[in-house]
């Protein structure tokens, strides 16, 4: 680990360097690759600095002791020796947590789907409300939040919707909650005072910039039509919203947030693109997902992971069997307490799998290309990094 954290030191100061050469800043795509780079690998260089300080000055307490006569000052430097220990301890620890392989996606943007599921208008009542604690969380992280498109009941409900949220972490955080989210509850057209069980769906996809994927345009059926909900009347009046349909795949996307047609279809193409990807690395994972299963769970949206009981008060997300009993804050958006333990929870499962072996068989696992599904679309893909 010593010797990987030099390497590290180095390499920090080496971006350091480069970042400040005028030929290289010239150069847009190098300079931001670079950038993020030293992003990536200065907490672990500064980390280190502090990780070194701490052993030295274990040493000089060592030294010391060796020569002190004094009883009261051996009994000092030996709780100093204690101590100092103690922190190297909890930073070798730190450092391996940060060493760990990052995932690739993790400071992209998110495209989030929220789906009602089983329990007809609670459900999609209940959507409406985990859309809103999505949107009251980015606003607490300072990220930007749009609904591409949203598919209301007459109750208030959502059958579906589509939010892209952007932002500093956004994928990091929002990674843990794909699945299926249940509430326990007594629904106000409930007369009777019995509890109801409904589900909603969430999936989060990492959006990715530039999808690199040739679709055939006589594969996409492309429907208009008028948009639905806020907006003021014009965008009623007009086909401003499109509705794309991957034909091979069955894959849908709709947007109709934007008052220009041409716009919605080209935000629509982006997210379609992005599904289909999504679609594909599914498969990829899917084949191998025994020999990547995390205690976390798997991500999969068709995991129930997260129970709302509302009239006991609290959240429980069954990936690590964590309870909150503040689900009024929770549904405000305070997301953080729980999304800090499925991340330990995470890193725990990852260092475990380091340190067994595991990790370096996922690594020539996922160079393998996945197939099945790119037969429907034409294109192959290659992974080069695990996705734990």
């Amino acid at each position: 680990m010593i010797e990987k954290c030099d390497t590290i030191k180095k390499r920090v100061k080496e971006l350091g360097e480069q970042l400040g050469d005028p030929l290289v800043l010239q150069d847009a795509k190098k300079t931001k690759e670079l950038g993020r780079e030293l992003k990536n690998l200065s907490p672990i260089a500064d980390l280190y600095d502090e990780y070194l300080k701490v052993e030295n000055n274990v040493a000089d307490a060592e030294e010391l002791l060796k020569a002190e006569t004094d009883a009261g000052m051996k009994d000092f430097l030996k709780q100093e020796i204690e101590t100092g220990k103690q922190k190297k301890a909890e930073m070798e620890e730190q450092l391996k947590i940060l060493m760990l392989p990052k995932d690739e996606n993790d400071d992209k943007n998110v495209i989030m789907e929220i789906r009602s599921g089983a329990g007809g208008d609670e459900a999609a009542l209940f959507a409406s409300e985990i859309l809103r604690m999505y949107l009251k969380y980015a606003e607490i992280k300072h990220w930007k939040a749009e609904i591409a498109d949203i598919n209301e009941t007459e109750l208030g409900g959502i059958r579906e919707c589509t939010v892209m949220i952007s932002g500093n972490g956004a994928y990091a955080k929002l990674k843990y909650e794909s699945g299926v989210h249940r509430v326990q509850r007594v629904p106000e057209t409930e007369t009777q005072g019995r509890v109801h069980t409904s589900t909603i769906t969430v999936a989060v996809l990492p959006e990715q910039e530039d999808v690199e994927l040739e679709i055939n345009e006589k594969d996409l059926r492309i429907d208009t039509y008028r948009a639905s909900g806020a907006g003021g009347q014009h965008i009623n009046k007009t086909d401003s919203a499109v509705r794309i349909t991957h034909i091979p795949t069955g894959v849908v996307v709709a947007c109709q947030d934007e008052r220009s047609q041409i716009k919605n279809r080209e935000k629509a193409m982006h997210i379609l693109k992005n599904k289909l990807y999504d679609l594909m690395k599914t498969e990829a994972d899917e084949k191998y997902a025994e020999n990547r299963r995390s205690q976390i769970g798997t991500g999969d949206r068709s995991e129930r992971i997260r129970t709302y009981n509302f009239p006991q008060g609290r959240v429980t997300d069954h990936r690590i069997g964590y309870t909150l009993y503040s689900i009024t804050n929770f549904m405000n958006g305070d997301l953080d307490e729980m999304i800090d333990a499925l991340e330990l929870a995470d890193q725990q499962a990852k260092l475990k799998a380091q340190v067994e072996g595991k990790w370096w068989d996922l690594v020539s696992i996922m160079m393998k290309p996945a197939k099945t599904i790119h037969k429907k679309i034409g294109h192959k893909i290659y992974f080069n990094k695990p996705n734990i």
